[in-house]
């Protein structure tokens, strides 16, 4: 991604979760205001690149739906990116919620893209201090989109600008309210994919200083099969091959069964971990459309 430019990946997570919402039932993460930050023009712009891509890809599948809703509805329900969007961002709430039962206060969010987190869900919010963190261009984008709409930011939320590829977390915190001497609620979701390895490790093992014990983290990843032709599965190749030609390359994938022991020496001791069937089994057994979980796909809740 270029440094002034907006991470497409970003607007598509923001689509993802508006069109959900508003189409599917029973929903599996409900967003009542992803579409309100995204300007109609740009729905307009993502659905007609997702449909120009399915006609151009499998002209005989695209051409077999009676209107472009059903072709949109097929794509959003059988592609990986939004299974991956939408039982990620559900785990993470759930594991906050059962965090803030601790007496957890602080909730950082990294990678925060167009999250409408801090609208949305008041009864929350109102308990936190809020970080949200994200790249300088995208949280631009996100801020003036806000400013158009006459949001008013609440009190307690904290835009934390940082390019984790030049800048320390750390720093930027420092220069906003968290209280390193508070346990604090981290989501990673949608970040390590794209960092090198050792960014990824530097960026957990960052945040294991950052606050003390009893901290959490939750973050979601792809397992290196995912990046090994012939063992990727199909429509995991597609959305690499995709996110690629859109300049924002997938560049990074862990080993399930050792996960564990790569992040002890960080500070972190992993709590839970989901596989690809424990996200199937969690939020997409028994669904009669075309949702599944992604086949490469984990999610990890790892303690201070």
């Amino acid at each position: 991604m270029q440094a002034d430019q907006i991470s497409r990946t970003a607007l598509f997570t923001a689509y993802s979760r508006g069109f959900h919402h508003t189409y599917d039932q029973p929903v599996i993460f409900s967003d009542s205001l992803a579409y309100s930050l995204l300007p109609l023009e740009e729905q307009d712009r993502i659905a007609m690149l997702l449909l120009a891509g399915f006609r151009l890809t499998n002209p005989a599948a695209a051409a077999s739906f009676a209107d472009t809703q059903s072709a949109l509805g097929w794509l959003m329900q059988s592609s990986a990116a939004a299974s991956i969007v939408l039982s990620r961002a559900q785990y993470a709430e759930d594991c906050l919620e059962q965090s803030m039962a601790t007496g957890v206060s602080q909730y950082v969010i990294l990678g925060a893209g167009l999250d409408s987190f801090a609208y949305r869900r008041p009864d929350l919010v109102a308990k936190l201090n809020l970080f949200e963190v994200d790249h300088p261009a995208t949280q631009g984008y996100k801020r003036q989109r806000l400013a158009e709409l006459g949001w008013r930011q609440p009190q307690n939320l904290h835009y934390v600008p940082v390019d984790f590829n030049s800048q320390k977390l750390r720093d930027r915190l420092a220069d906003s309210p968290f209280n390193p001497d508070r346990p604090a609620f981290f989501s990673l979701l949608g970040v390590t994919y794209y960092l090198p390895r050792e960014i990824v490790l530097a960026t957990l093992a960052e945040l294991a200083r950052l606050a003390p014990a009893g901290s959490t983290i939750v973050f979601d990843y792809l397992d290196e099969e995912a990046f090994v032709p012939g063992k990727c599965a199909p429509r995991v190749q597609r959305m690499l091959d995709h996110v690629a030609s859109l300049g924002e390359p997938m560049l990074t994938g862990f080993e399930p069964l050792t996960l564990s022991e790569q992040i002890i020496p960080l500070g972190l001791g992993l709590q839970e971990h989901l596989s690809p069937w424990d996200i199937h089994n969690r939020w997409f057994l028994g669904r009669s459309d075309h949702y599944r979980a992604c086949e490469h796909i984990h999610f990890a809740r790892v303690a201070v």
